[in-house]
């Protein structure tokens, strides 16, 4: 009997709004009596709590201390933009409402509860769930991975085209890496009148930066097998 597959899968919600946590380099925070832009000031313990680094005179830590204890005091933000160019560039927003405690120099964030924002809608989270997520292995990496791609393999992405219908891309002028995650590759279709996001499932997730190399590997090396044309040849010149 042959050993079957392993079925591909992709992120949930909690482990997408984690990856979202762990890569973001900065985040808006909003209280009843302030609002800051924060720069490298937070980190991410291993339940999501966010710890954040603030001066002790800031309009926040005040806030923060004289809030009632135990109900929500904040609206923390985070973006996760594309890293490469592309129309409307901000992939997702996770917004997370709770409350502060105060540790020593820093300001503890316990979510109460969080919420992404993708293209789509609005995805709840529980919070339970979120506090036992982990981020996806590839996300600190993601970024500095999908710019080489773009920059140094276009070619490349345009063979992973053949492993698309190719009504898919009728009409498409660009295409462009758009995201990238243990269990895939998205990438966005940009037509003169709008774009779509399609996804290259591989066909086991990657734990690591070695295994995403090999994953890509499979995917070229199918695209290369694949009789179909690419988006040189059936795309309309802009």
């Amino acid at each position: 009997m042959g050993v079957r597959p392993a079925r591909t899968t992709a992120p949930t919600a909690a482990e997408r709004a984690r990856s979202v946590l762990a890569a973001a380099w900065s985040c808006a925070v909003t209280t009843d009596h302030c609002h800051e832009e924060l720069v490298g000031a937070h980190s991410v313990a291993a339940d999501g709590a966010v710890r954040l680094c603030v001066p002790a005179d800031s309009a926040l830590t005040a806030a923060a201390v004289c809030a009632p204890r135990g109900e929500p005091t904040a609206l923390l933000e985070f973006s996760d933009p594309a890293p490469v160019p592309v129309r409307e560039r901000i992939r997702s927003r996770l917004w997370m409402s709770g409350r502060f405690v105060q540790d020593g120099d820093h300001l503890v964030f316990q979510p109460a509860c969080a919420v992404l924002h993708v293209p789509s809608g609005h995805i709840g989270i529980d919070i339970a769930d979120f506090a036992r997520a982990e981020p996806d292995p590839l996300a600190t990496a993601e970024s500095r991975l999908l710019t080489h791609l773009a920059d140094a393999h276009a070619d490349a992405v345009e063979w992973l085209t053949r492993l698309l219908d190719p009504e898919s891309l009728a009409e498409v002028v660009r295409v462009q890496p758009l995201a990238l995650d243990r269990h895939g590759l998205t990438l966005r279709l940009e037509r003169l009148g709008g774009q779509e996001d399609v996804r290259l499932p591989f066909h086991r997730p990657a734990d690591d930066l070695a295994q995403v190399t090999e994953r890509m590997h499979v995917l070229l090396s199918s695209a290369r097998a694949t009789r179909r044309p690419t988006l040189r040849s059936v795309a309309p010149k802009e």
